[in-house]
């Protein structure tokens, strides 16, 4: 998870303490090592329990609380400042700033705002190395060229890849708002949807919002589609961002698999993705599909810089067109190649098991893990810009053997 930053909070009212402990308990990133209620108290507070953050609430006595910051400065210089107020008076925060504090938010204050100064100060105090606040959460977009080519069965897999790994806290957001399916990969009966979360987005803090989610046992987190298809009408952009914004300061990924109808939703997820998976099939409607995706996603800055091409069910039947021609039929590189392999996918589906339980030795499993670990740009696997052809060494091997693999996989696993 990174470095867990000790923190110590000072405010003399109560039920703001009691605030900002909630939200603070709700941070991953952060263990709240103290709390004090009297500033002329605070500093021995801080030297004997040795925090990474002070946290300071100027709103009961501004001018004592700006005096705190000046001497906690000069003589705790180690620990970060954050100072907190209601008021947004520019000669206060200005003076707080000047007396050494390292950032200044005002009351109320959202959590992910929290989160992100936290981030920041974590960034500062212990380098990229250490913390997770260097490029932040890893947001994961899952496309479909068209449906029916493994887009959700790939975004439920990687996400339950890349929670086997203890320093990743990831969760799964199902935007297929009509027909969404995560739910049934995983044999989950969740007991909150996105709509039961998007009616409380107003009032939603990290604490709220890790109760919405259901855990899997592979440790992946899931927020599944409406159930009735009417509530879909009433989730915005804005409630988006808003729960985006909460996910994202509490995990370190956050998979949203998308529904193939390109929805305002679906785009706004692509643009704060950090990386599209674009799942297709070597077959001409899926390519020409992704063809006309790539063209409109030209007109939004950015969207199409992050576009991985995803080939899934590779080596499925003779009459495939081969990597090479696709890549030139894109004029876009594919990023990674999975294999095919049926028997073991119509076993995971049915059973609502994912692969990294139900076959972790199945090729799939394995194309699949090492793609998480290259997403993460991880040691030992393939670099973002290295062609697909050298990232699926195992491909050759595969489509040798394929009858002999396919059987020993769905018997053995």
């Amino acid at each position: 998870m990174g470095h867990v930053l000790r923190i110590a909070i000072v405010d003399p009212d109560d039920a703001t303490r009691g605030a900002l402990k909630s939200t603070l308990l709700g941070l991953d990133t952060v263990w709240l090592e103290a709390e004090c209620s009297r500033y002329a108290f605070f500093s021995d507070v801080v030297t004997q329990t040795n925090p990474d953050v002070g946290l300071i609430n100027l709103d009961s006595d501004p001018d004592a609380g700006v005096k705190l910051v000046e001497k906690m400065a000069h003589t705790h210089p180690e620990v970060a400042l954050l100072v907190t107020s209601s008021s947004t008076d520019g000669s206060l925060i200005l003076r707080s700033m000047r007396a050494g504090a390292k950032e200044f938010l005002t009351q109320p204050m959202k959590p992910e705002e929290l989160a992100a100064a936290v981030h920041r100060i974590a960034r500062s105090k212990f380098g990229a190395s250490n913390s997770r606040g260097q490029s932040g959460c890893k947001v994961i977009t899952v496309a479909g060229a068209t449906g029916g080519v493994g887009a959700t069965s790939l975004a439920v897999n990687l996400g339950c890849a890349l929670a086997s790994n203890p320093s990743n806290s990831v969760v799964l957001v199902d935007l297929d708002l009509a027909v969404g399916d995560a739910d049934v990969f995983l044999d989950t009966i969740p007991e909150y949807t996105l709509s039961d979360v998007a009616q409380n987005v107003s009032r939603l803090d990290f604490t709220l919002l890790k109760r919405s989610l259901t855990k899997h046992s592979s440790g992946l987190y899931l927020l599944p589609r409406p159930v009735a298809l009417e509530d879909a009408r009433h989730i915005s952009t804005d409630d988006l961002q808003r729960m985006f914004g909460l996910l994202k300061a509490t995990f370190t990924h956050l998979i949203i698999d998308t529904s193939k109808s390109y929805t305002k939703l679906d785009m706004f997820a692509m643009e704060m993705a950090t990386d599209i998976l674009m799942v297709t099939q070597l077959d001409l409607p899926c390519l020409r599909n992704v063809v006309r995706l790539m063209m409109a996603f030209g007109q939004t800055e950015g969207l199409k810089d992050k576009l991985r091409v995803i080939v899934n069910r590779v080596g499925h039947g003779t009459g495939q067109i081969s990597v090479r021609k696709a890549q030139d039929t894109l004029g876009h590189e594919i990023y990674w190649q999975l294999p095919n392999d049926y028997r073991v996918m119509v076993e995971v589906r049915n059973n609502g098991v994912p692969l990294i339980e139900q076959a972790p030795k199945a090729m799939i499993t394995q194309s699949i893990g090492q793609l998480a670990a290259a997403l993460n740009g991880e040691d030992g696997t393939a670099g973002e810009n290295e062609p697909a052809s050298k990232k699926a060494s195992w491909l050759g091997l595969w489509s040798s053997s394929k009858s002999s693999k396919t059987s020993d996989v769905g018997s053995a696993d």
